[in-house]
């Protein structure tokens, strides 16, 4: 069950939108794709075609709800999402709550899916430290940390490197790797940063995507890059993230095949 996490220092940088794509380059390798949103915003199941007005979700019952993947809704192919949901104030407190003070909060609600044969679980966090984010310290095989070509976010990276984002390393197994996202060569800056990156991080920089207009339209049609322009620069680069993930986390090519069907609804 390798479990992947998808997050970052500031907003705005594309993090659920490497989230789902992430999902979506995994789920084309074979493999069962568990995404799970754990941002207030609750976006990432809009990647999914999951309609706007949908606010099914985890967190609203989270407390009372032993087994999460409830929660699960089904949308075809080898995808599962398991939104945030629409929630009231209180109950995101609670969540949150919970989360920081019971050590076993995160693991008793995910226990079924961590423990599902075959499943690769994608998860999208809210940007800057959080509750949810310390707490899948020590349940995560790797993050990644997404990032812009640009000097907010190189001005951040020694907030990552100095363990300063969550008051600890962000994991304890195969670690953190990074992707810098928006890679525009036309722009003095953006090429700067981007070659800065490269040589500051060397193989822990797993990919640079390339600014690319199709990712924006994509997300608007609620498809995957790879459907909506599989011969788009977005689409390689992303998937290149995707093949150095599996390889990392020997995460074999299979046919999605799995020992019993993923509970949904």
């Amino acid at each position: 069950m390798p479990l992947v996490c998808v997050c970052s220092p500031k907003g705005g940088v594309g993090k659920t939108t490497m989230a789902a794509n992430l999902a979506y380059t995994l789920a084309r390798g074979g493999s069962k794709v568990l995404a799970i949103d754990f941002d207030v915003q609750n976006a990432l199941r809009l990647h999914f075609g999951v309609p706007l007005s949908d606010g099914r979700g985890f967190v609203a019952k989270s407390a009372s709800s032993p087994d999460w993947s409830q929660s699960i809704l089904t949308t075809g192919g080898n995808i599962f999402v398991m939104p945030y949901g629409d929630v009231t104030e209180e109950q995101r407190v609670e969540f949150e709550d919970n989360l920081s003070r019971d050590p076993n909060f995160l693991a008793r609600g995910l226990h079924t899916v961590l423990n599902y044969p075959g499943l690769v679980i994608v998860a999208d966090f809210s940007p800057g430290p959080g509750p949810a984010l310390k707490a899948m310290t020590d349940l995560a095989d790797l993050h990644l940390v997404v990032m812009l070509a640009d000097t907010a976010s190189l001005s951040l990276l020694p907030q990552i490197e100095n363990e300063k984002m969550i008051g600890s390393a962000l994991n304890q197994r195969s670690g953190h790797y990074f992707v810098l996202n928006q890679s525009d060569s036309r722009r003095n800056i953006s090429r700067d940063v981007t070659a800065f990156m490269q040589q500051r991080l060397g193989d822990r920089l797993l990919g640079v995507v390339n600014r690319d207009e199709s990712v924006a339209e994509a997300n608007a049609s609620q498809q995957s890059i790879f459907d909506f322009s599989p011969v788009s620069a977005a689409a390689f680069d992303i998937e290149i993230v995707g093949k150095r993930i599996a390889a990392l986390l020997n995460i074999k090519v299979g046919d999605g095949e799995m020992q019993a069907p993923l509970r949904s609804r």
